[in-house]
């Protein structure tokens, strides 16, 4: 498997996690999102995926985008550990935890968006990061009582071993504290993301220890 990666994509960040619980062997290729004008704007890289985001996965002549779409794949193919629950409303509950995420915070968060913010619209430096953590500490509020208020949370988001939501929450808390948002509010979501810290498969997916790290 080749995964086209960028050390600070959240959403690269959580398939990096996923392809690690799973135990697979994979090659990181670093696609920089800031070198040269954006790599991920490169012909080459376009006629991979058009829509020129990480990450992009390739996995046996197919090409897989977008990363939620990724970890269900690879939830397929390979089902041990299974990173969704077996029953129907705990699938709806996991997958409703990672989209608040990947669909609510994530998007208006995004490199392009904070570039359009500071490029287009002339907004400072302040405004930007206080953009970002305005929308990161509502989204995560929300998580955090969602979280709370069900006894299937367990030591992770679902239960008491990592999976989906998992995935998806310790990056965006990463991205969070990189850009100082308040957590201290957040007290599941920060014992969660402490829990899945101590794991190899979280470790070993963070941005600091990936190839293009800078």
């Amino acid at each position: 498997m080749k995964l086209y990666t960028y050390f600070r994509s959240s959403a690269a960040y959580r398939v990096r996690i996923a392809l690690n619980l799973k135990g697979l062997a994979w090659e990181a290729v670093p696609v920089h999102l800031v070198k040269d004008g954006g790599q991920h704007r490169k012909p080459d890289y376009l006629a991979l995926n058009p829509a020129g985001l990480v990450p992009a996965l390739e996995d046996d002549g197919n090409v897989l985008t977008q990363s939620l779409a990724i970890i269900e794949y690879l939830d397929e193919t390979h089902r041990e550990p299974p990173l969704l629950p077996a029953d129907a409303a705990g699938r709806a509950r996991v997958r409703a935890l990672a989209q608040a995420i990947a669909c609510d915070i994530h998007p208006i968060n995004n490199l392009r968006v904070l570039q359009y913010l500071k490029r287009e619209l002339g907004v400072s430096d302040e405004q930007k990061d206080a953009w970002y953590r305005h929308w990161c500490e509502l989204g995560l509020a929300a998580v955090e009582a969602m979280l709370a208020g069900d006894a299937r949370t367990g030591r992770f988001c679902h239960g008491n071993a990592p999976g989906l939501a998992d995935c998806c929450l310790v990056p965006q808390v990463f991205n969070a504290r990189r850009f100082g948002a308040k957590l201290d509010a957040m007290p599941t979501v920060l014992r969660i993301v402490d829990a899945c810290e101590m794991l190899d498969a979280f470790r070993l997916a963070a941005p600091g220890v990936q190839p293009d790290a800078e």
